[in-house]
């Protein structure tokens, strides 16, 4: 080990490890996707993974193809520099800012979330999570109506109808099925997948389709109105035949059939995606699918959970709402959080032209944002951190190559019904991590905020 000093930290680097050498890495987490499974057993040759057993085909293309980049750990203005020339660099940035956004952190460590909800706080600027762009909807809802819910183990244990609600698992989370909801077998579900019901409620048949004991085809964009003839139906509410099969698409009879199994069920449990979050109805789509759930415990236990893409999304939804007490799109400018949705999330802030600095952490808006977005992004000088050459990194004033979080980096992160899960790294990189760049980035912006003074 080597270690390497300056005026504001110190980083620890590893020796690096003998190509021949093999090794086994046991209960490694996989950080892909929300599932976040701990139970893989990496096999490690040098700066390679060789095998990943028991990790689904999304694990073993995360785990197999993982190749650490070569070139140098920092960019600034896409020519090379030392991560201390970064760090200042970044830091004077950001401390200049008079609105700055921080944004990301779906694929970061706890650890280092947690540093930057700090330097949101220290430069007085938006902090938003990639959450804004997929379960936004959802974290609205839980603050509006409420969440009754569980951990995976209770659904393992205690399932016994299990509904997937515009959410495709088969394809977005392959482990799904096997490990946490229908086929494996539990204290009250010995007989695992014949002790259960799977329900699939989508707008069109997906791969997950097959698995279903019942499939319901909806309209699309009718997610609501479905949903509050469920409500209707749990309270015994007489409803308009012809009305309800032309609002959802779906016969009321088969409606009161579904109603009728959730009723008889011990322990039911609804898992919804991107499919019912944003489309026409948003919050309102899971704000009615909670109050369903909420319903549903006058007969028989009920509860809901979100299916999360990102691997440690729910970390930081975690750890920013322990910071300022809201979930993604906080606003710090007046020395206290504020929260509102469509005014401090990213791609809004981005797309109406105010940030004038940015802090892009382990995400790519250059890919995924609006044009207006994207076009403001271009425009305005901004840090950029993650483990690939993105469309993002490229056009960053100051891009860090950082090591990737579960692989090369230990940490906590959160699995998909926050719980939380250590990682175990297979090797070292060359690279910093995020959290030692943050941690610095950190240390130097308090300096040059009480410089300001």
């Amino acid at each position: 080990m080597s270690t390497i000093s300056d005026n504001t930290a110190t980083l620890t680097v590893a020796a690096p490890v003998p190509v021949s050498e093999l090794k086994i890495i046991k209960d490694a987490t996989c950080t892909f996707c929300g599932c976040v499974c701990d139970d893989i057993d990496l096999t490690v040759k040098g700066h390679t993974i060789t095998e990943a057993k028991r990790a689904c085909v999304l694990g073993k293309a995360w785990f197999l193809n993982h190749e650490i980049e070569e070139g140098p750990s920092c960019l600034i203005d896409q020519r090379p520099a030392t991560v201390e020339e970064g760090i200042e660099r970044a830091s004077q940035i950001l401390a200049s800012a008079r609105y700055p956004q921080v944004y990301g952190l779906s694929d970061s460590p706890c650890e280092a979330q947690r540093k930057a909800v700090g330097i949101a706080d220290w430069i007085g600027g938006n902090i938003d999570t990639t959450t804004s762009v997929c379960h936004g909807p959802s974290g609205m809802a839980f603050q509006g109506v409420g969440e009754v819910t569980c951990t995976l183990g209770e659904v393992i244990n205690r399932g016994d109808m299990i509904i997937y609600w515009g959410s495709n698992p088969a394809e977005s989370h392959p482990r799904h099925f096997t490990k946490y909801s229908l086929m494996p077998k539990g204290l009250f579900t010995p007989n695992g997948r014949k002790d259960r019901t799977c329900v699939i409620v989508d707008v069109r048949r997906t791969k997950s389709a097959k698995a279903a004991d019942i499939f319901i085809q909806i309209k699309p964009r009718k997610d609501f109105e479905a949903l509050w003839t469920l409500r209707a139906l749990a309270r015994g509410i007489p409803l308009d035949a012809a009305i309800v099969e032309a609002e959802t698409g779906t016969p009321l009879e088969k409606w009161q059939e579904l109603m009728d199994k959730m009723k008889a069920s011990k322990f039911g449990v609804i898992f919804f995606g991107m499919g019912l979050t944003m489309t026409r109805g948003k919050h309102c789509n899971s704000e009615a699918l909670l109050a369903l759930t909420r319903d549903m415990n006058a007969h028989t236990r009920f509860v809901a959970k979100p299916n999360r893409g990102h691997g440690n999304v729910t970390g930081a939804d975690n750890v920013v709402s322990w910071r300022t007490g809201y979930p993604f799109g906080v606003n710090l400018s007046r020395g206290y959080p504020r929260f509102n949705p469509g005014e401090y999330t990213t791609s809004d802030v981005l797309a109406r032209g105010e940030a004038d600095a940015a802090l892009i952490i382990a995400s790519d808006p250059m890919a995924n944002f609006s044009q207006a977005a994207r076009e403001h992004l271009a425009r305005i000088p901004y840090v950029a951190l993650d483990p690939k050459d993105t469309p993002t990194t490229r056009a960053a004033a100051v891009a860090f190559k950082v090591a990737t979080y579960g692989i090369n980096t230990g940490g906590t992160v959160y699995r998909m019904d926050d719980v939380p899960i250590p990682l175990r790294p297979a090797f070292d990189s060359p690279h910093p991590s995020d959290l030692e760049v943050l941690s610095r980035i950190e240390v130097r912006v308090k300096e040059l905020k009480a410089q300001q003074k």
